[in-house]
C-alpha cells in the first residue's frame, strides 16, 4: 500500500523557522513573541490541515 507524502510537513517546519527567527530578532520581547506566536499558530494550522486531509 502507498502512502501519499504529506506536502504541508516542509511548509510547516518553514514557519517554525521563521518562528525560531523572530525569537533572535533584533526587535523588542513584546514584538519577538507575537512574530514567534503568529508564526507557530499558523505552522500549527498548516499540520492540523494536513492532517484532515
Amino acid at each position: 500500500m502507498k502512502h501519499a507524502l504529506n506536502p504541508s510537513t516542509p511548509h510547516a517546519a518553514a514557519w517554525k523557522a521563521r518562528a525560531m527567527a523572530a525569537l533572535r530578532a533584533d526587535s523588542s520581547l513584546s514584538v519577538r513573541l507575537a512574530r514567534y506566536n503568529a508564526a507557530m499558530a499558523r505552522a500549527r494550522q498548516i499540520e492540523d490541515a494536513g492532517v484532515a486531509v
